[in-house]
């Protein structure tokens, strides 16, 4: 069984790394990320801080989970534990940190996440989120459309 306090470790690492490590597997574009989850057979997690979400707004649906929060792995593998029949989705800015996060899991024998490499805002591996024109919500209504038994173990 994965140690969450690896997990935990192996994260935050990535996401103070300034490598751009890109992942080639398990990629989805913004707008089959957003069918994923309309059809109701995939959770997207926003893993941008709050001021960013704040910001920019979040993708309508999608669980926040700050990647900087100390306990981000474990809520991570709540989500992952607690959601079996489900596919996980990360999401970003750009998809730098998402990419980083990819390789950690990878690393770590989680294969279930798949990245929306082009962010929220676009970047080298696509338009975004935004500039697609896909569905935004404010950061507040995403946290209250969250579970609230959520727990990082």
């Amino acid at each position: 069984m994965l140690n969450r306090r690896h997990v935990l470790f192996a994260a935050t690492i990535a996401a103070a790394s300034p490598t751009v490590l890109f992942a080639s597997d398990h990629v989805l574009t913004a707008t089959d990320a957003y069918a994923a989850m309309e059809q109701g057979n995939l959770i997207l997690i926003d893993v941008r801080r709050p001021d960013e979400w704040m910001a920019t707004g979040v993708a309508d649906g999608a669980w926040l989970l700050n990647m900087q929060d100390e306990r981000f792995g474990g809520y991570l593998m709540a989500v992952l534990d607690r959601n079996p029949d489900k596919d996980i989705a990360i999401i970003c800015r750009t998809g730098s940190r998402t990419a980083q996060l990819m390789k950690v899991l990878a690393e770590n024998g989680i294969t279930r996440v798949q990245d929306v490499a082009e962010g929220m805002l676009g970047g080298p591996r696509g338009t975004g989120w935004i500039k697609t024109g896909l569905p935004v919500v404010d950061a507040q209504s995403a946290y209250d459309a969250m579970p609230k038994d959520l727990t990082a173990n």
